[in-house]
């Protein structure tokens, strides 16, 4: 019998809304952006495809960045997977490039930080058009308190103060590269680059700094809270709705393309 065709990895840039779907990961009897993607590639490649992403994101989280490996044995150009795949996926999943890559590397264990955005609406009114793509904030937000406060939180330490009690991973301990706070007009924007997190860690470090930006917590809370090792000592989970996966950073060696700067435009509200 013929030996069958040897098989190649291929990793792949996505973009996505995550409003409608229950998060990245496929899951039985709700939509998710993983299943999206494994059909699309599945019917190009004419063959059974999984893939597996660099981070995992939750219910109505957003990427801009996100980065997903699969193997096949199914010979395709870069731009035949890309366009093949885009007209198959719903228009709020887009696959953005595609590159062939060496057998070993791996979109989760490859990676070497992951860089997440979570965007803000300060005004008073209620958004519209960013009512999915926003957190709304009405009361004033103090950005120079909330970006004194993170500060505290760079460096390798102990989340278990921003860990979600359902969170799988079997260490609290996570490095956490730089954390930056601004605001730029009506938004409040809060940067985070880490080697991983842990599930719910930015939205729960969000939630505090909203608190501290609003007066109900002093600055000084925010290491009470890390110091504490206690989800009680935190503030509240802010809402998925802002949240971005902004971009993925592998080794140059890894061979992938330049990821453009983060098309913050693209977002409303934003």
């Amino acid at each position: 019998m013929p030996e069958p065709p040897a098989t190649e990895r291929i990793a792949i840039g996505i973009e996505y809304d995550g409003t409608r779907y229950a998060g990245w990961q496929r899951q039985a009897e709700v939509p998710s952006v993983q299943a999206e993607v494994e059909r699309a590639l599945s019917a190009v490649a004419d063959h059974s495809v999984e893939a597996t992403c660099g981070g995992r994101t939750d219910a109505g989280v957003h990427a801009l960045g996100q980065v997903a490996h699969f193997d096949t044995h199914a010979r395709r150009q870069p731009r035949s997977w890309t366009l093949g795949a885009n007209t198959l996926l719903p228009g709020d999943v887009a696959v953005l490039w595609a590159a062939p890559v060496d057998r070993d590397f791996h979109a989760r264990y490859t990676a070497l930080s992951r860089r997440y955005r979570y965007v803000i609406l300060n005004r008073a009114s209620r958004p519209a058009l960013a009512r999915h793509r926003a957190c709304w904030i009405h009361r004033p937000l103090e950005a120079g308190a909330m970006q004194e406060a993170a500060q505290c939180l760079v460096g390798e330490h102990d989340f278990s103060a921003f860990r979600a009690s359902e969170c799988q991973s079997r260490t609290p301990v996570r490095r956490l590269e730089g954390i930056a706070v601004r605001r730029e007009g009506d938004r409040v924007l809060i940067d985070v680059t880490a080697n991983a997190f842990l599930h719910h860690m930015v939205r729960n470090i969000a939630g505090t700094l909203i608190a501290v930006g609003q007066g109900d917590r002093p600055v000084a809370s925010v290491a009470e809270a890390l110091a504490s090792r206690d989800r009680r000592a935190a503030g509240v989970t802010a809402p998925a709705a802002g949240l971005y996966l902004a971009a993925i950073d592998y080794p140059p060696e890894a061979g992938l393309p330049a990821s453009p700067p983060p098309a913050w435009a693209m977002i409303p509200g934003a």
